[in-house]
């Protein structure tokens, strides 16, 4: 059954499942610093002429 193999594999992800590559502290710098980034791009568009 592949759908019951893919069901569990994404059950275990949803859980908290460890994986080497997906760094936490990676993963939220990273979002932290595209946030930051269209900010910014926002501020600078959006001025008062």
């Amino acid at each position: 059954m592949i759908a019951s193999g893919t069901a569990a594999s994404l059950a275990t992800l949803a859980e908290g499942g460890n994986h080497e590559s997906l760094s936490p502290y990676l993963t939220g710098g990273g979002a932290l610093f595209g946030l930051l980034l269209l900010l910014w791009i926002t501020t600078r568009f959006n001025r008062d002429r």
